[in-house]
Protein backbone atom coordinates (compact mmCIF):
# COMPACT_ATOMS: atom_id res chain seq x y z
CA UNK A 1 0.00 0.00 0.00
CA UNK A 2 2.85 2.75 0.81
CA UNK A 3 4.88 1.49 -2.30
CA UNK A 4 1.80 2.19 -4.64
CA UNK A 5 1.30 5.76 -2.33
CA UNK A 6 4.98 6.61 -3.09
CA UNK A 7 4.40 5.60 -6.62
CA UNK A 8 1.43 7.79 -6.52
CA UNK A 9 3.30 10.99 -5.58
CA UNK A 10 6.38 10.52 -7.37
CA UNK A 11 4.27 10.74 -10.81
CA UNK A 12 1.92 13.21 -9.69
CA UNK A 13 5.75 15.21 -8.91
CA UNK A 14 6.55 14.28 -11.97
CA UNK A 15 3.73 15.41 -13.88
CA UNK A 16 3.87 18.41 -11.72
CA UNK A 17 7.12 19.59 -13.20
CA UNK A 18 6.57 18.35 -16.53
CA UNK A 19 3.47 20.47 -16.58
CA UNK A 20 5.54 23.48 -15.01
CA UNK A 21 8.11 22.97 -17.77
CA UNK A 22 5.95 23.48 -20.69
CA UNK A 23 3.83 26.24 -18.96
CA UNK A 24 6.94 28.25 -19.02
CA UNK A 25 7.95 27.01 -22.17
CA UNK A 26 4.41 28.41 -23.30
CA UNK A 27 4.71 31.79 -21.23
CA UNK A 28 8.47 32.25 -22.88
CA UNK A 29 7.36 31.38 -26.13
CA UNK A 30 4.58 33.80 -26.10
CA UNK A 31 6.03 36.75 -24.59
CA UNK A 32 9.16 36.54 -27.10
CA UNK A 33 7.01 35.70 -30.02
CA UNK A 34 7.68 38.47 -32.83
CA UNK A 35 4.61 40.48 -33.51
CA UNK A 36 3.71 42.52 -36.64
CA UNK A 37 6.77 43.89 -38.24
CA UNK A 38 9.22 42.99 -35.08
CA UNK A 39 12.78 41.54 -36.36
CA UNK A 40 12.74 37.29 -35.72
CA UNK A 41 15.35 35.43 -34.91
CA UNK A 42 15.21 31.67 -33.85
CA UNK A 43 16.90 30.61 -30.99
CA UNK A 44 17.92 27.08 -29.18
CA UNK A 45 16.93 26.58 -25.69
CA UNK A 46 17.88 23.20 -24.72
CA UNK A 47 15.97 20.61 -26.45
CA UNK A 48 13.37 23.77 -27.10
CA UNK A 49 12.98 26.09 -30.41
CA UNK A 50 11.75 29.51 -29.81
CA UNK A 51 11.06 32.22 -32.76
CA UNK A 52 11.99 35.33 -30.91
CA UNK A 53 11.03 38.44 -31.80
CA UNK A 54 14.92 40.22 -31.60
CA UNK A 55 13.88 43.78 -29.79
CA UNK A 56 11.63 42.65 -27.31
CA UNK A 57 14.79 39.72 -26.44
CA UNK A 58 17.21 42.72 -26.21
CA UNK A 59 14.92 44.71 -24.05
CA UNK A 60 14.27 41.63 -21.69
CA UNK A 61 17.75 40.74 -21.40
CA UNK A 62 19.05 43.85 -20.53
CA UNK A 63 16.43 44.82 -18.02
CA UNK A 64 17.70 44.05 -14.41
CA UNK A 65 14.75 41.85 -13.28
CA UNK A 66 15.19 39.47 -15.95
CA UNK A 67 18.66 39.28 -17.08
CA UNK A 68 19.77 37.78 -13.55
CA UNK A 69 17.93 34.80 -14.53
CA UNK A 70 19.52 34.47 -17.94
CA UNK A 71 22.90 34.42 -16.61
CA UNK A 72 25.04 30.78 -16.40
CA UNK A 73 22.57 29.84 -19.49
CA UNK A 74 24.25 28.78 -22.57
CA UNK A 75 22.08 29.18 -26.17
CA UNK A 76 22.53 28.19 -29.36
CA UNK A 77 22.36 30.52 -32.05
CA UNK A 78 23.14 30.89 -35.66
CA UNK A 79 25.97 32.68 -34.90
CA UNK A 80 27.71 30.16 -32.31
CA UNK A 81 27.01 29.14 -28.87
CA UNK A 82 26.56 32.11 -26.54
CA UNK A 83 27.29 32.32 -22.97
CA UNK A 84 24.83 34.74 -20.86
CA UNK A 85 26.66 36.72 -17.30
CA UNK A 86 25.40 39.36 -15.81
CA UNK A 87 27.05 42.52 -13.89
CA UNK A 88 24.57 43.69 -10.95
CA UNK A 89 26.83 46.74 -10.34
CA UNK A 90 26.66 48.70 -13.64
CA UNK A 91 23.13 46.35 -15.37
CA UNK A 92 25.68 44.93 -17.95
CA UNK A 93 24.27 42.25 -19.83
CA UNK A 94 27.53 40.10 -20.58
CA UNK A 95 27.16 37.63 -23.86
CA UNK A 96 30.57 35.44 -25.15
CA UNK A 97 30.47 33.74 -28.29
CA UNK A 98 32.96 31.35 -29.01
CA UNK A 99 33.46 30.33 -31.69
CA UNK A 100 31.59 33.12 -33.26
CA UNK A 101 30.61 33.08 -37.35
CA UNK A 102 28.83 36.16 -39.91
CA UNK A 103 27.86 35.51 -43.14
CA UNK A 104 28.67 39.07 -45.22
CA UNK A 105 27.51 38.03 -48.96
CA UNK A 106 29.68 41.21 -49.32
CA UNK A 107 32.85 39.54 -48.67
CA UNK A 108 32.56 36.44 -50.33
CA UNK A 109 30.98 32.56 -49.46
CA UNK A 110 32.46 32.20 -46.76
CA UNK A 111 31.40 33.17 -42.91
CA UNK A 112 33.78 35.44 -41.07
CA UNK A 113 34.99 33.45 -38.06
CA UNK A 114 36.03 34.38 -34.86
CA UNK A 115 37.45 32.17 -31.72
CA UNK A 116 36.13 34.47 -28.87
CA UNK A 117 33.82 37.44 -28.88
CA UNK A 118 32.95 39.20 -26.13
CA UNK A 119 29.75 41.75 -26.11
CA UNK A 120 28.70 43.84 -23.00
CA UNK A 121 25.42 45.93 -23.16
CA UNK A 122 23.78 48.29 -21.31
CA UNK A 123 20.73 50.09 -22.03
CA UNK A 124 18.85 53.04 -21.10
CA UNK A 125 15.31 53.48 -23.26
CA UNK A 126 16.30 52.94 -26.64
CA UNK A 127 19.91 53.87 -26.37
CA UNK A 128 22.29 51.28 -26.19
CA UNK A 129 26.10 50.86 -25.74
CA UNK A 130 28.61 48.70 -24.80
CA UNK A 131 31.82 47.11 -25.43
CA UNK A 132 33.55 44.24 -28.05
CA UNK A 133 36.79 42.36 -27.92
CA UNK A 134 37.62 40.11 -29.72
CA UNK A 135 40.61 37.38 -29.48
CA UNK A 136 42.10 34.30 -31.28
CA UNK A 137 42.83 30.89 -29.50
CA UNK A 138 46.41 31.71 -29.58
CA UNK A 139 48.48 34.06 -30.96
CA UNK A 140 49.72 32.93 -34.47
CA UNK A 141 51.59 36.17 -35.58
CA UNK A 142 55.39 35.86 -34.83
CA UNK A 143 55.49 40.04 -34.77
CA UNK A 144 52.91 40.27 -32.50
CA UNK A 145 53.68 39.98 -28.93
CA UNK A 146 51.86 40.84 -25.55
CA UNK A 147 48.21 41.73 -25.53
CA UNK A 148 46.36 40.30 -28.50
CA UNK A 149 42.88 41.27 -28.31
CA UNK A 150 40.84 43.72 -30.24
CA UNK A 151 38.73 46.41 -28.46
CA UNK A 152 35.83 48.71 -29.45
CA UNK A 153 33.13 50.70 -28.04
CA UNK A 154 29.65 50.79 -29.86
CA UNK A 155 26.77 52.75 -29.31
CA UNK A 156 22.92 52.10 -30.88
CA UNK A 157 19.27 53.18 -31.23
CA UNK A 158 16.61 49.97 -31.32
CA UNK A 159 13.62 50.26 -32.86
CA UNK A 160 10.78 47.60 -33.19
CA UNK A 161 12.37 46.34 -36.36
CA UNK A 162 16.14 47.61 -36.22
CA UNK A 163 18.97 47.84 -34.44
CA UNK A 164 21.35 50.61 -35.94
CA UNK A 165 25.04 50.60 -34.52
CA UNK A 166 28.06 52.97 -34.20
CA UNK A 167 31.07 51.17 -33.61
CA UNK A 168 34.53 52.52 -32.99
CA UNK A 169 38.05 50.38 -32.77
CA UNK A 170 40.75 52.36 -31.77
CA UNK A 171 44.64 52.13 -33.76
CA UNK A 172 45.84 48.48 -33.08
CA UNK A 173 48.31 46.82 -34.24
CA UNK A 174 47.26 45.73 -38.11
CA UNK A 175 49.03 42.25 -36.93
CA UNK A 176 47.01 41.90 -34.48
CA UNK A 177 43.69 42.52 -36.62
CA UNK A 178 45.21 39.86 -38.67
CA UNK A 179 45.42 37.50 -35.89
CA UNK A 180 41.78 37.76 -34.80
CA UNK A 181 40.03 38.11 -38.62
CA UNK A 182 42.39 35.29 -40.16
CA UNK A 183 44.26 33.36 -37.43
CA UNK A 184 44.80 30.24 -39.78
CA UNK A 185 46.26 32.39 -42.46
CA UNK A 186 50.11 30.11 -43.49
CA UNK A 187 51.35 33.30 -43.95
CA UNK A 188 51.04 34.52 -40.62
CA UNK A 189 54.01 31.92 -39.47
CA UNK A 190 56.39 33.56 -41.89
CA UNK A 191 55.67 37.54 -42.03
CA UNK A 192 56.86 40.24 -39.87
CA UNK A 193 53.76 42.88 -40.27
CA UNK A 194 53.99 45.94 -38.99
CA UNK A 195 51.76 49.24 -39.22
CA UNK A 196 48.50 49.72 -37.25
CA UNK A 197 44.40 50.18 -38.40
CA UNK A 198 41.75 52.32 -36.41
CA UNK A 199 38.24 51.41 -37.59
CA UNK A 200 34.78 52.84 -37.54
CA UNK A 201 31.80 51.43 -39.02
CA UNK A 202 28.04 51.92 -39.17
CA UNK A 203 26.24 48.36 -38.71
CA UNK A 204 22.34 48.39 -39.79
CA UNK A 205 20.26 45.28 -38.73
CA UNK A 206 18.67 42.80 -39.43
CA UNK A 207 19.28 43.83 -43.09
CA UNK A 208 23.21 43.31 -41.90
CA UNK A 209 24.08 46.50 -44.10
CA UNK A 210 27.49 48.03 -42.90
CA UNK A 211 29.39 50.51 -43.79
CA UNK A 212 33.44 50.68 -42.76
CA UNK A 213 36.06 54.07 -42.42
CA UNK A 214 39.70 52.39 -41.86
CA UNK A 215 42.44 54.53 -41.15
CA UNK A 216 46.01 52.67 -42.13
CA UNK A 217 49.27 53.97 -40.94
CA UNK A 218 52.66 52.34 -41.83
CA UNK A 219 51.86 49.12 -43.10
CA UNK A 220 54.83 47.27 -43.97
CA UNK A 221 55.10 43.44 -44.42
CA UNK A 222 58.42 41.21 -44.57
CA UNK A 223 59.14 37.83 -45.16
CA UNK A 224 56.78 36.32 -48.13
CA UNK A 225 59.52 36.64 -50.46
CA UNK A 226 57.73 38.57 -52.95
CA UNK A 227 61.19 39.74 -54.17
CA UNK A 228 61.91 36.66 -55.98
CA UNK A 229 59.51 37.76 -58.97
CA UNK A 230 62.13 40.16 -59.68
CA UNK A 231 64.03 37.21 -61.69
CA UNK A 232 60.64 34.84 -62.21
CA UNK A 233 60.24 33.43 -65.39
CA UNK A 234 56.59 33.35 -66.92
CA UNK A 235 54.33 30.36 -68.09
CA UNK A 236 52.67 33.19 -70.33
CA UNK A 237 55.55 33.02 -73.45
CA UNK A 238 58.27 36.07 -73.64
CA UNK A 239 57.86 38.82 -71.66
CA UNK A 240 56.78 42.03 -73.55
CA UNK A 241 58.75 44.52 -70.62
CA UNK A 242 56.51 47.55 -71.35
CA UNK A 243 57.76 50.34 -70.03
CA UNK A 244 55.33 52.54 -67.94
CA UNK A 245 54.32 54.94 -70.60
CA UNK A 246 53.76 52.22 -73.79
CA UNK A 247 50.14 52.79 -74.97
CA UNK A 248 49.58 49.40 -73.45
CA UNK A 249 50.30 49.72 -70.09
CA UNK A 250 48.89 53.22 -69.81
CA UNK A 251 45.43 51.96 -71.40
CA UNK A 252 45.92 48.66 -68.78
CA UNK A 253 45.94 51.51 -65.78
CA UNK A 254 42.94 53.31 -66.84
CA UNK A 255 40.95 50.02 -67.42
CA UNK A 256 42.27 48.52 -63.79
CA UNK A 257 43.85 50.62 -61.12
CA UNK A 258 43.49 54.30 -62.10
CA UNK A 259 45.26 55.61 -58.88
CA UNK A 260 47.93 52.97 -59.65
CA UNK A 261 50.94 55.36 -58.88
CA UNK A 262 49.59 56.90 -55.74
CA UNK A 263 48.50 54.11 -53.90
CA UNK A 264 50.99 51.38 -51.21
CA UNK A 265 49.18 48.25 -52.67
CA UNK A 266 45.61 49.01 -51.63
CA UNK A 267 43.38 51.46 -52.34
CA UNK A 268 40.71 52.07 -49.55
CA UNK A 269 38.52 54.63 -51.52
CA UNK A 270 38.21 51.91 -54.22
CA UNK A 271 37.75 49.29 -51.49
CA UNK A 272 35.09 50.91 -49.77
CA UNK A 273 33.13 51.85 -52.76
CA UNK A 274 33.79 48.08 -54.05
CA UNK A 275 31.83 46.92 -50.49
CA UNK A 276 29.39 48.96 -50.99
CA UNK A 277 28.53 47.80 -54.27
CA UNK A 278 28.41 44.13 -53.34
CA UNK A 279 26.19 44.70 -50.30
CA UNK A 280 23.37 46.42 -52.65
CA UNK A 281 24.42 43.68 -55.30
CA UNK A 282 24.13 40.71 -51.98
CA UNK A 283 27.50 39.07 -53.40
CA UNK A 284 31.16 40.08 -55.20
CA UNK A 285 30.24 41.48 -58.26
CA UNK A 286 33.59 44.26 -57.66
CA UNK A 287 36.68 43.30 -56.16
CA UNK A 288 38.22 46.54 -55.31
CA UNK A 289 41.54 45.01 -55.91
CA UNK A 290 44.48 47.22 -57.19
CA UNK A 291 46.57 46.19 -60.05
CA UNK A 292 49.51 44.85 -57.21
CA UNK A 293 46.41 43.00 -55.59
CA UNK A 294 45.54 41.44 -58.61
CA UNK A 295 49.27 40.38 -59.81
CA UNK A 296 49.16 39.00 -55.98
CA UNK A 297 46.34 37.02 -56.93
CA UNK A 298 47.76 35.68 -60.14
CA UNK A 299 51.19 34.61 -58.35
CA UNK A 300 50.22 33.48 -54.75
CA UNK A 301 46.81 33.31 -53.41
CA UNK A 302 44.55 31.77 -56.49
CA UNK A 303 40.93 33.79 -57.02
CA UNK A 304 38.74 31.71 -54.55
CA UNK A 305 36.15 34.24 -53.25
CA UNK A 306 36.70 34.70 -49.61
CA UNK A 307 37.89 36.86 -46.97
CA UNK A 308 40.69 34.85 -45.87
CA UNK A 309 42.09 35.31 -49.68
CA UNK A 310 41.48 39.12 -49.78
CA UNK A 311 43.54 39.13 -46.45
CA UNK A 312 46.62 36.96 -48.46
CA UNK A 313 46.58 38.81 -51.22
CA UNK A 314 46.64 42.48 -49.45
CA UNK A 315 49.78 40.94 -47.47
CA UNK A 316 51.60 40.15 -50.74
CA UNK A 317 50.70 43.53 -52.62
CA UNK A 318 52.03 45.62 -49.60
CA UNK A 319 55.45 43.39 -49.74
CA UNK A 320 55.46 43.37 -53.39
CA UNK A 321 55.25 47.51 -53.63
CA UNK A 322 58.24 47.40 -51.06
CA UNK A 323 60.29 44.70 -52.75
CA UNK A 324 59.61 45.39 -56.53
CA UNK A 325 58.06 49.03 -57.06
CA UNK A 326 55.85 50.33 -59.39
CA UNK A 327 57.65 49.68 -62.94
CA UNK A 328 58.30 45.89 -62.26
CA UNK A 329 54.99 45.27 -60.75
CA UNK A 330 53.32 46.64 -63.80
CA UNK A 331 55.91 44.92 -66.10
CA UNK A 332 55.00 41.72 -64.02
CA UNK A 333 51.25 42.05 -64.39
CA UNK A 334 51.21 42.79 -68.11
CA UNK A 335 53.20 39.40 -68.34
CA UNK A 336 50.67 37.58 -66.42
CA UNK A 337 47.51 38.72 -67.13
CA UNK A 338 45.18 36.43 -67.92
CA UNK A 339 43.80 37.23 -71.58
CA UNK A 340 41.04 34.90 -73.07
CA UNK A 341 40.57 31.20 -73.56
CA UNK A 342 42.31 28.85 -73.70
CA UNK A 343 44.51 29.74 -71.10
CA UNK A 344 46.05 32.79 -73.13
CA UNK A 345 48.21 35.44 -70.43
CA UNK A 346 50.71 37.70 -70.85
CA UNK A 347 50.65 40.74 -72.79
CA UNK A 348 53.24 39.77 -75.56
CA UNK A 349 51.48 36.87 -76.54
CA UNK A 350 47.39 37.90 -76.48
CA UNK A 351 48.98 40.99 -78.62
CA UNK A 352 50.15 38.58 -81.45
CA UNK A 353 46.90 36.40 -81.13
CA UNK A 354 44.26 39.04 -81.62
CA UNK A 355 46.62 41.77 -83.61
CA UNK A 356 50.08 39.79 -85.00
CA UNK A 357 52.30 42.09 -83.43
CA UNK A 358 54.61 42.33 -80.91
CA UNK A 359 52.73 44.78 -77.58
CA UNK A 360 55.40 47.44 -78.19
CA UNK A 361 54.11 48.08 -81.50
CA UNK A 362 49.90 47.89 -80.70
CA UNK A 363 48.12 51.43 -82.49
CA UNK A 364 46.24 53.57 -79.32
CA UNK A 365 42.74 52.04 -80.37
CA UNK A 366 44.41 48.53 -80.20
CA UNK A 367 46.31 49.06 -76.76
CA UNK A 368 42.47 50.38 -75.57
CA UNK A 369 40.64 47.30 -76.97
CA UNK A 370 42.63 44.89 -75.12
CA UNK A 371 42.50 46.66 -71.91
CA UNK A 372 38.98 46.85 -72.15
CA UNK A 373 39.15 42.75 -72.44
CA UNK A 374 40.44 42.78 -68.61
CA UNK A 375 37.46 42.52 -67.04
CA UNK A 376 36.49 39.55 -68.63
CA UNK A 377 38.60 38.56 -71.24
CA UNK A 378 36.74 34.76 -72.23
CA UNK A 379 33.26 37.15 -72.78
CA UNK A 380 34.82 39.91 -74.08
CA UNK A 381 36.08 37.61 -76.90
CA UNK A 382 32.88 35.25 -77.27
CA UNK A 383 31.17 39.06 -78.08
CA UNK A 384 34.10 39.97 -80.48
CA UNK A 385 33.41 36.82 -82.26
CA UNK A 386 29.54 37.30 -81.72
CA UNK A 387 29.34 40.91 -82.87
CA UNK A 388 32.34 41.99 -84.46
CA UNK A 389 33.58 43.77 -81.70
CA UNK A 390 33.67 43.98 -77.96
CA UNK A 391 32.08 46.16 -75.41
CA UNK A 392 31.92 49.48 -77.19
CA UNK A 393 31.07 51.37 -74.02
CA UNK A 394 33.84 50.26 -71.83
CA UNK A 395 36.64 50.87 -74.58
CA UNK A 396 35.16 54.50 -74.84
CA UNK A 397 35.40 54.57 -71.23
CA UNK A 398 39.13 53.03 -71.08
CA UNK A 399 40.46 55.84 -73.66
CA UNK A 400 38.70 58.75 -72.02
CA UNK A 401 40.88 57.54 -68.67
CA UNK A 402 44.24 57.47 -70.46
CA UNK A 403 46.57 59.76 -68.61
CA UNK A 404 49.97 61.19 -70.07
CA UNK A 405 48.15 62.73 -73.19
CA UNK A 406 46.71 65.71 -74.68
CA UNK A 407 43.46 66.35 -75.10
CA UNK A 408 44.07 66.26 -79.44
CA UNK A 409 45.27 62.98 -78.32
CA UNK A 410 42.58 61.69 -76.78
CA UNK A 411 40.08 63.07 -79.33
CA UNK A 412 41.78 61.06 -82.29
CA UNK A 413 42.32 57.86 -79.84
CA UNK A 414 38.21 58.32 -79.31
CA UNK A 415 37.39 58.47 -83.58
CA UNK A 416 40.34 55.83 -83.93
CA UNK A 417 38.25 53.47 -81.35
CA UNK A 418 35.00 54.34 -82.82
CA UNK A 419 35.77 53.55 -85.95
CA UNK A 420 37.85 50.49 -85.56
CA UNK A 421 36.87 47.27 -86.78
CA UNK A 422 39.82 44.39 -85.90
CA UNK A 423 39.07 40.94 -87.86
CA UNK A 424 37.63 38.65 -84.58
CA UNK A 425 39.98 36.01 -83.20
CA UNK A 426 39.81 32.34 -84.68
CA UNK A 427 38.78 29.68 -82.25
Amino acid sequence: MLKKALLFLLFGLLALVLTTAVAIYLVVRFALAPGPGEWPTRVQAGPFTLNVGVPTAIRLATSSWFAPWLAGHRFETDHGPVQVGWIEESNTLVLDCAPCTASVPALGTQPLKLDTLRLTARRDGPSLAGTLEAAPAATTVSSLAGDNQLRARWDGRLTQATLQLHVDAPEAPIARWYAVLAPSLPELQRAKIGGTMALRAQVNLPAGRFSANPRIEQFTVEGLGTEALLDARTACGPPARLPTDSWLARAVIAAEDQRFFGHYGYDLAELTAALDANQKAGQVERGGSTLTQQLARLVATGSERSADRKLRELLYAVEMEQTLGKARILQTYLDNAPWGEGGLCGAEAAAKRYFKRSARNLEPAQAVWMAAMLNNPGAAVEKWRRDGRIDGERAKWVAENVRGITRPQRDALLRQLAAARFAPPQP
